[in-house]
């Protein structure tokens, strides 16, 4: 081929397809702190993972242009489906995460709590409000398929990887039931723990369960394949005393994604509590010192960063706080109800998981 011939042949040529670049965002569902305007307002507050975690928008909802808005009580998201669901204490709300449009609310029966679903996304296990049951519904058109009885005041959910069991905790029973996603029957349970449960997660290869439960500060470990719990975790070192939110001392835990950590919060003293997962039963390493009142834990999908409730961004590696998140007119946001989601040329890719899952299978 002569120079002119290549020339040519270059200008006419297709441009190569640039590879599609993937935006990690981070949304926090207001009010995410009971109904306090005052720490976000209401809706949808997106913050950019990779840009410091700017503040990038707010999506308004049906929920959030309420004269009053609720308070949210949990929040699941599915790339599969492209949904993202959120719950207030009467109603459940599906968003489309393309159009960022309120698609659909529904009124569940003896109302709502912190859900959860399998990874995909067609199912929601969705807690009645701290009632007898956890009402089955299909994620696209709100229809309840079934209901699981606990009598246990229904409260919060977990689905673990592989999408097969759903544990289901109340805040009335010390026991953590264990629900097939298929047939949506009680298939086991765990415990019993000292008291009430509280937040809680599960390894990736749903052997063990980490939980919280009422006057405890520090954590109890129950084992899923035996049914028995194993360990009783006091934070050394720090007092408990009265809390703002929730009436317990811990009210929070997350396991990092590598499962080599346990974070553990603390309202009273204002902090984040460390402990090293690689030994059994978990030791103590140290703690972070938060802005308010923490009530939950999460940590981003590859495990470089925690997100206490409280909204400070912390770097899992050194322990420090690198960044705050703020609205768009630079007020404090804290939220208990925070979800990752990914998207590459505006479609959502991959979500991660408000609880703070283990993710070692």
């Amino acid at each position: 081929m002569d120079r002119r011939t290549f020339l040519a042949a270059s200008l006419t040529a297709p441009l190569a397809a640039a590879e599609p670049r993937t935006e990690r965002s981070l949304y926090a569902v207001c009010p995410g702190i009971r109904d306090y305007l005052e720490f976000g307002g209401a809706g949808i507050l997106v913050f950019n993972i990779d840009d410091g975690h700017k503040f990038v928008k707010r999506i308004s909802t049906d929920a959030s242009r309420a004269r009053k808005p609720r308070n949210i009580k949990g929040v699941v998201a599915s790339p599969a489906t492209k949904k993202l669901h959120f719950t207030t204490p009467e109603t459940l709300y599906c968003v489309d995460l393309v159009s960022a449009k309120t698609e659909w609310s529904k009124k569940l029966p003896n109302g709502c709590d912190r859900l959860a679903s399998p990874p995909d996304g067609k199912t929601l296990f969705v807690p009645s409000f701290e009632k007898d049951t956890w009402n089955v519904v299909d994620a696209l058109s709100g229809k309840v398929l079934a209901d699981i009885e606990t009598k246990s005041g229904a409260h919060n959910t977990v689905c673990g990887l592989d999408g097969k069991r759903v544990y289901l905790a109340g805040l009335k029973s010390p026991w953590l039931f264990v629900a097939d996603t298929q047939s949506y029957k009680i298939v086991d349970k765990v415990g019993p723990f000292a008291a009430a449960i509280r937040p809680f997660t599960v390894n990736g290869a749903q052997t063990l369960a980490f939980v919280n439960v009422n006057e405890l500060l520090g954590f109890e470990i129950g084992d899923l394949k035996s049914g028995k719990k194993l360990h009783r975790i006091v934070v050394p070192g720090f007092k408990k005393g009265p809390v703002k939110r929730h009436g317990c001392p811990s009210h929070g835990i997350g396991m990092t994604p590598n499962e080599k950590e346990i974070w553990v919060v603390d309202a009273f003293n204002q902090r984040v509590h460390i402990f090293d997962a690689t030994a059994m039963p978990p030791k103590y390493v140290q703690s972070i010192a938060l802005r308010e009142q923490p009530g939950w834990v999460t940590f981003s999908l590859d495990g470089k960063f925690a997100y206490p409730s409280t909204g400070e961004v912390i770097d899992t590696a050194t322990k420090k706080i690198v960044a705050t998140l703020a609205d768009e007119s630079g007020g404090p946001v804290h939220s208990e109800k925070m979800v990752e989601i990914h998207f590459r040329d505006g479609v959502p890719v991959t979500a991660g998981d408000q609880f703070g899952l283990g993710r070692v299978k």
